[in-house]
């Protein structure tokens, strides 16, 4: 994996983050959000930028009031029919 490296200044983290550490774990987060919403990441793909588990980054989409399930309407037709068969 790719590291990327960029400066921020102090007074952008201070007081919302406890550490450098967490403000670099917030933007890893919303970076990964951010492509996910785009549709150029999976869940599992963007879980991994993240650093969390795909579960958990599900949770982190809900948070961010972000759905964290998309379907396209014949997609959804078809799984629709598949429940159907059951």
């Amino acid at each position: 994996m790719a590291l990327l490296s960029f400066e921020i200044p102090d007074e952008l983290f201070a007081g919302r983050y406890p550490s450098p550490q967490a403000c670099a774990c917030a933007l890893r987060l919303a970076a990964a959000i951010h492509c996910y919403r785009r549709g150029e990441l999976s869940h599992g793909r963007a879980a991994e930028i993240a650093g969390l588990s795909r579960a958990q980054f599900i949770d982190a989409l809900t948070a961010a009031g972000e759905e964290a399930y998309t379907l396209e309407p014949d997609e959804l037709e078809h799984q629709l029919a598949v429940l159907a068969k059951r």
